[in-house]
């Protein structure tokens, strides 16, 4: 399968822009699918794929055909089998709180005036509608007053009965959940409510996913969302493993400005304060992310260092919560602000840092293969400086992750009284060492600078109770 291209599109790898296209599509993707399973990924969330008149497809013009440049919905259909075939889900990105100019009804209010059947659609203040007057601000409600992004009127009823079948209609199609652009922003409970009721009873394990960068528990009560990306967790990381060595220009581009104290203690707190904010089956479903296509990669807020990358994708992958990769992290692809965080992924492999690479591909695997880490309690073990350790644990399975964000080698005393038996043995999980339990601790366990060690036993204590913060209260994968 092919896919027709317009002519006028930029050399692949040019630096992106605003409006530019490069010419990637779904069948693409479906060509790559031996490097996601490589890189051992199960699920894959896209940003917009309908047809929009914008390079990145927040500007939707028709939510029920995919866009042409990417294959349309015949495209979508191969993607999903070949990726079904192979174990991954797929999530979709939908944004349901703005359309765009070319949106049918819209652009029906635009050539009818006062005489369109859709006025009800919108929120519109005035007559001619200032959708192409630069000079003027728009007289509609629009995203941030943006006027290619009229917002929808969702008191409507005909909008939302538009909206909750596109939602049905997809997950009949077979994607495998939402992922819902400026949710928070759609500020009707109800609404959300429907659409969970929607969603579910078209596939009861499909995934909701809410785009918010503050603290969401509104959202999470299991009546409206699964789960929402953790921007918060993301800052939290920042402040930690990157510190004072964040680039400030780009991260004051965001709402994560200012990360917030660093340290292993502010970073433990942080934690704690995230895991009592929602319930453990929620924190359990967490989309933990380092970076996206809103916000400047990670490694280039850490200003090129590859430890910082290292150091937070290594606690990444072994957190409570769904660790998501954006694209071509795993390499050391860089880049600032939007358009520059998202460029096209070089596929010349001289290009790629394959230390890194095989890094990700160590760590997921770890993830894949440890009941623990995907399902079990978590125990905060030391915070000492710049040292955190803690305990993932499920039944006698424990996995104990050390981190040093520090300039210099630590050694440190990791307190295990009560967690395992006395001469307990963990080994490392890349290594021969082993290291024995005495006296409730491993003593003078040595940490070099800006690097991290990850322990495994079969030996742990099997009750979840002891020195847990979190527990989960059922299981999820």
């Amino acid at each position: 399968m092919t896919v027709d291209k317009p002519t006028n599109l930029q050399p692949w790898g040019s630096q992106p822009t605003y409006q530019g296209y490069m010419g990637g599509d779904l069948v693409g993707v479906c060509e790559r699918l031996d490097y996601l399973s490589d890189l051992g990924v199960n699920a894959i969330y896209f940003t917009p794929v309908f047809r929009s008149a914008c390079n990145h497809r927040y500007h939707t013009h028709d939510y029920e055909q995919v866009d042409p440049m990417l294959g349309g919905n015949s495209a979508l259909r191969r993607l999903l089998d070949q990726a079904h075939a192979r174990g991954f889900k797929v999530v979709l990105d939908g944004v349901f709180n703005h359309a765009s100019r070319g949106f049918f009804a819209f652009h029906d209010i635009l050539e009818n005036g006062t005489d369109s059947a859709y006025l009800d659609w919108f929120n519109i203040r005035g007559f001619p509608l200032h959708a192409y007057a630069p000079d003027q601000p728009p007289n509609y409600d629009a995203w941030w007053n943006l006027p290619a992004l009229p917002k929808f009127n969702i008191k409507t009823q005909a909008v939302r009965r538009y909206l909750l079948n596109i939602g049905r209609q997809w997950l009949d199609f077979g994607i495998d959940g939402w992922r819902l652009d400026v949710a928070n922003e759609i500020d009707d409970d109800d609404f959300w409510r429907d659409f969970r009721t929607v969603v579910k009873q078209a596939n009861p394990d499909a995934y909701i996913l809410g785009e918010v960068w503050q603290d969401a528990p509104r959202w999470l009560q299991g009546d409206m969302w699964d789960a929402v990306m953790n921007y918060q967790l993301t800052r939290a990381c920042i402040a930690f493993f990157i510190n004072d060595q964040v680039d400030e220009p780009l991260l004051k581009k965001t709402s994560l400005h200012p990360a917030g104290s660093s340290g292993a203690q502010a970073f433990a707190t942080a934690l704690e304060r995230l895991l009592k904010l929602y319930h453990p089956n929620i924190s359990t479903v967490m989309l933990n992310l380092l970076d996206s296509h809103d916000m400047a990669r990670f490694i280039t807020l850490a200003r090129g260092d590859l430890s910082a990358l290292q150091l937070a994708t290594a606690f990444q992958m072994t957190y409570i919560g769904a660790p998501s990769v954006y694209y071509g992290d795993e390499i050391g692809l860089t880049g600032g602000h939007d358009p520059l965080n998202r460029g096209a992924f070089p596929w010349d492999h001289n290009a790629w840092n394959h230390d890194l690479l095989h890094e990700y591909q160590r760590l997921i695997s770890l993830r894949r293969q440890s009941t623990a880490l995907r399902r079990g309690d978590y125990t905060p073990l030391l915070a000492s400086g710049g040292v955190f350790a803690f305990m993932r644990r499920h039944e006698s399975e424990a996995v104990i992750v050390a981190l040093n964000t520090e300039q210099s080698s630590r050694s440190v005393d990791l307190p295990l009284e009560r967690l395992f038996a006395e001469n307990a043995v963990l080994s490392e999980a890349w290594g021969k060492r082993a290291f024995k339990v005495e006296l409730g601790q491993i003593r003078n366990l040595a940490l070099p600078a800006r690097s991290y060690l990850v322990l495994k036993s079969n030996d742990a204590q099997p009750s979840p109770s002891v020195g847990s913060l979190w527990a989960p209260r059922q299981s999820h994968e």
